[in-house]
Order: structure tokens, then sequence, then C-alpha cells
């Protein structure tokens, strides 16, 4: 078997010498904040390879990979329809003229995402990021509806950039910078009451609802049934503008290729990014076209960049959008999910470290009691070959999200991990007397 169907297979205890020896230079060479090393001055593994649902590092060992690299391999690491489009553009055009002149692949990639867009008479904004595509997003909404009110949802992630941060729930992101902040959010708590976001919605002074459809770096948390239409329905009596989040959700992870599909909802603006590019940045605002409009006016752009609609990253989108539909990964997503869930809801029984799973498709949280205990778990799992992240306020919900092409004998070799390794770190739960 090549690397991308292979099992775990460690080589050497991680991080191994080569991995510390380049943590040692990264450290001394990289500015804090993210340069990967932890802040206690230890070493950390270095990717060397990745193919289908493998990392290898540059020590040797093999990973069956269950962080799809934050969610951005969902196709599986470098695959091949992926890689074979990125080479044959690059013999053609490595990079355009950004808002002053375009090119093939970007009309074609426009037309593909406009027919798959869940939003009524969809255009598209590029953008380089998921963070960038929500500031684009908010920007519209203010243009749009020249109300300046955010109303935000806790917990939520939506980048770090000023825009973005400022509706960002956690306050630890939010705090160094609070004096810069936009000044207008509201922030409810993500499944409230629905009567509680009309309160503040019938005020006539919030121009952006903005959020998760799933929750997903903050946490892994769905609301509950019919909030999520009835919010939109508020947000269409009161002129506010429904902007959806899907930069971790879209393309396929819930089993729908976006998360909204699941809900019924139509939103006036989605966010996507992160899996589209199939590991190049790329990101996306899908809005209505009336709203789009605000946008037009005279002299230079006034939201741009040099490398929007890169045409490498625009290569490698058309072909993911071409596995995701040939390969029925959506489809594939959502029959293993129950699987998944099965597996990963046996945890909760064998362990009193386990206070919650939930998930949808391929992507699915398992809350633990304390953050130190999804600490030491990630940790013992890294050791065993597979990877895993912590994600939430509290940094104690690990998150299970592979890509969507792994192979069913490494989903069940790296699931086999997670419950071996919760063993040896988590006390069993004793029996009911």
């Amino acid at each position: 078997m090549t690397l991308g169907e292979l099992l775990p297979r460690m080589a050497t205890p991680p991080p191994g010498p080569r991995s510390r020896a380049l943590s040692h230079r990264l450290r001394d060479l990289e500015a804090p904040g993210v340069n990967t090393l932890p802040a206690d001055g230890s070493p950390s593994l270095l990717w060397e390879e990745a193919r289908g649902a493998n990392v290898r590092d540059v020590d040797g060992n093999v990973y069956v990979d269950l962080t799809s690299g934050f969610g951005v391999a969902v196709v599986g690491h470098a695959h091949p329809r992926v890689v074979a489009a990125v080479r044959e553009q690059a013999g053609i055009l490595l990079h355009g003229l950004g808002d002053v002149h375009a090119h093939p692949l970007r009309v074609a990639l426009a037309e593909r995402l406009v027919r798959l867009a869940p939003v009524d008479d969809p255009q598209v904004y590029f953008s380089i990021s998921g963070a960038e595509a929500v500031e684009i997003a908010l920007k519209t909404a203010l243009a749009a509806t020249r109300r300046p009110g955010i109303l935000a949802f806790e917990p939520a992630y939506h980048g770090l950039t000023l825009g973005a941060l400022a509706a960002t729930s956690r306050a630890e992101f939010r705090e160094p910078f609070a004096a810069h902040l936009h000044g207008h959010v509201h922030r409810l708590p993500f499944g409230c009451d629905p009567e509680r976001a009309g309160e503040i919605l019938h005020r006539g002074d919030i121009g952006a609802v903005l959020v998760e459809p799933i929750v997903g770096r903050e946490g892994v948390l769905f609301p509950p049934p019919e909030w999520l239409a009835a919010l939109a329905a508020t947000c269409r009596e009161t002129g506010a503008l429904l902007i959806a989040d899907e930069i971790f959700t879209g393309f396929g992870r819930t089993g729908a290729l976006f998360a909204v599909e699941a809900e019924g909802v139509r939103p006036d603006l989605l966010c996507c990014g992160k899996a589209l590019g199939g590991g190049l940045p790329i990101a996306a605002v899908l809005g209505r076209r009336d709203l789009f409009r605000c946008w037009e006016t005279p002299g230079e752009a006034r939201h741009t960049a040099t490398f929007v609609a890169n045409p490498l990253a625009c290569a490698a989108a058309l072909a993911v959008l071409d596995v995701l539909e040939e390969e029925r990964l959506p489809a594939r997503a959502a029959a293993l999910g129950s699987g998944v869930g099965e597996r990963l809801a046996a945890l909760a029984d064998q362990s009193v470290g386990v206070t919650a799973v939930r998930g949808r498709g391929l992507l699915w949280g398992i809350e633990l009691a304390t953050a130190g205990l999804a600490k030491a778990w990630v940790s013992a799992c890294g050791d065993r070959g597979v990877l895993l992240l912590a994600g939430g306020p509290e940094g104690k919900v690990a998150q299970v999200v592979p890509p969507l092409s792994i192979s069913e004998a490494q989903l069940d070799a790296a699931l086999t991990v997670l419950a071996d390794t919760l063993a040896t770190v988590a006390a069993p739960a004793e029996p009911l007397r």
C-alpha cells in the first residue's frame, strides 16, 4: 500500500529527533504566535508529506489524520486530480492580475459555485481566506443595509482579522485588540430562544446576523431543530441579512454540500473556504445579486487582494468540486457518519471522562470532562499514530474531522486507537450498584 492508504506506522516516539531539531531552529527564527510550537518550550512534530488520510512526519512516522488539516483536506491530502490540475495550470498561468484582468478558470469556478450555492440569484465574491470572506460579508451587509449592528453568537469562531474578530466569541482573542474592534456587536447564546434574537432584530439597527449553522472549532455544537429556520424568518421580517459561516462545514463535511441545506435555509450571504481549494488558499462569499450591487462604485476596488482567485487555486477548486461530485463524497460522509456516531457514543459508556458526543456526517466532537484530559488524550493518540485536535472555548472537545475519502480500514483503526488510548488516560466508568 502507498501513503494515503496506510494504517498508523510509528518509526520512533514523536516528536522524533529531526522534529526536535527543526522545532529548535523554528523557535529561534519565527515570531511567536503562529510558529506551531507549544508555549512551554517543548518541540512539536513537523509534517513532511501528506496523501489521502495519511500524514508522514519528518522522522518517518505515518499517521491517520482525523484533522483534515483544519478541515481543508475534505477530498484527502494531495488528491491526484487536484495535484494534476495544479501541475497543468502551473505550466500555463501561475498568476493573473487580481481585480484588473481575470482568467478562464476564474470564470469556470464562478459558474460552478453559482450553480451550487444555496442562495437565491447568487453571485460570487472571491477572497483568499475564510476570515477575509467574513470581512467581505460583513462589509456587504453594512453597505447594503446601512445598519451598523451585528448579531453574533456564543460560542463562535469567524476568524481573527479585525472585523471577523469582533464577532468571534472567545474573549482571549478579542481583549488585546478591544479598543479597535467593531462596537456594534450584540451576542446571544448559540441555539437560544429565537424570541431573544427577535427582540434584538426588531430594534432595527442590526444589518447582519452572522452564524455558523453548526459551531465547528468552538465545540461542534448543533442548534435545536428549526432554530436556524426561525432565525432566517426573523431576519426576513426585520430586514437583517443572514450570513451563514460555512467555512468549516461546507463542501460535504456534514453529509450535504452545505450544512444549511439540512435545515432548509437559504441565507442571504454564505461564506465558504477551507476545503474549496483542496490545500491551496481560496475562499468566497456566495450572495444575492442585489446585495452585491453595493460594490458598484467608480474608481478603485474597495476590497481586493493581489492573489484573489489565483489561477492555481481556481484549478484546485474546480478539481475538488469534480471529486466531491464524482466520488459522491457528501453521501459517503453521511453513510459513514452513523457508524462513527455509534463507535464514539460507546466511549461515553466506557469512561466517565467523556461527557458528551455529538456530530453529523464526518464532523464529530467528543467532549471531555477537563481540558487536561483532552490534552492527554490528544497526545496519547498522536503517540499511537492518530492525529487529533481539541477545540472549544476550554479546549476540551476532541474533534473527529477526517477526510471524506478516508478508507473504512483507516477509520476503523483510528477509532480503535481513540478507544484504547482513552482507557489509558481516563478511568473506566464505575458500574452502578
